[in-house]
């Protein structure tokens, strides 16, 4: 499964917000109280869709019940400039069904600007956190090394080949976190390295 740039470095963002709300300062695990809380504050939240969607779409966590993996899998090879444009938010619906809770907040949603839009790339968010670990996934910064003229080399040392090789979902906890997207973009490239990738300039 192909996964596009704009949807790793969502993740990693994704991931670093999730891992923000978990742990209060005594390291206990408040996730559940504070999603809950994030939850009755959707109406003010669907303002910072366009600007921090991650801190967004964490609301809808466990709120996707996913039934069609090709559908779910041809989303995120998409980037939200693609040509042929970003999937509809009603070209999913055959992809999972929504939790009665989140159906109500979706609602809320869809009665703002990029709504539609929020949504489509938030079932993309949950998806890909709800797969296994060691989940196949290559992303289209590994199989775009392939145009490198060292890159022949690098693969037969690796063992591994670009179009083929194995990433692995590992925990974000060594990841600076940042809400910076050249900082996030960053820290996904140095993640690619440590799993036998060339660096991006």
């Amino acid at each position: 499964m192909s996964v596009s740039p704009y949807f790793l470095d969502l993740r990693s963002a994704y991931q670093s917000e999730m891992d923000d709300l978990r742990f209060d300062s005594e390291g206990r695990d408040v996730l559940h109280q504070r999603l809950a809380g994030k939850r009755q504050e959707m109406a003010f939240l669907v303002q910072m869709m366009d600007t921090s969607p991650e801190m967004v779409a964490v609301v809808f966590h466990q709120g996707f019940d996913f039934t069609e993996k090709t559908v779910m899998e041809h989303l995120l090879t998409h980037d939200s400039h693609d040509a042929d444009g970003f999937p509809a938010w009603s070209s999913l619906a055959d992809g999972f069904v929504l939790a009665p809770w989140a159906q109500d907040l979706a609602h809320i949603v869809l009665q703002a600007p990029g709504g539609e839009k929020f949504l489509t790339l938030t079932a993309g968010l949950e998806y890909m956190a709800g797969l296994p670990v060691a989940a196949s996934i290559v992303s289209a910064e590994a199989d775009g090394d392939s145009d490198d003229g060292d890159d022949d080399e690098d693969s037969d040392e690796n063992g591994e080949d670009g179009d083929g090789a194995l990433v692995m979902f590992e925990g974000d906890d060594d990841r600076e976190q940042s809400a910076d997207a050249r900082a996030r973009h960053e820290a996904g490239s140095d993640w690619l390295v440590q799993q036998g990738f060339d660096a991006k300039d």
